[in-house]
């Protein structure tokens, strides 16, 4: 199920700027995707998420392989920057 994350930006807040694929227990951003291949855009959105929701962990599923092992990718992500 999909989540609306909200964005503030200066003033200026929208309650659903992007949605999130999944949330896991307000703790894990899953992004689903179909892809021939993971492109750097699909990790920065990920990273987007987590930047916006304060979290750590996220996953990226790509369901376009033929093993599912090789369609997911763990982001980490460093608040520290």
């Amino acid at each position: 199920m999909e989540k609306a994350v909200p964005l503030v930006y200066e003033e200026v807040k929208l309650n659903c700027g992007f949605r999130v694929d999944i949330l896991v227990e307000e703790k894990v951003v899953v992004e689903v995707k179909a892809v021939e291949a993971i492109a750097p855009v699909h990790v920065a959105q990920v990273v987007t998420y987590l930047k916006l929701l304060n979290l750590s962990v996220g996953l990226l599923l790509n369901f376009h392989v033929v093993s599912m092992k090789e369609g997911i990718k763990r982001i980490v992500h460093n608040f520290q920057e």
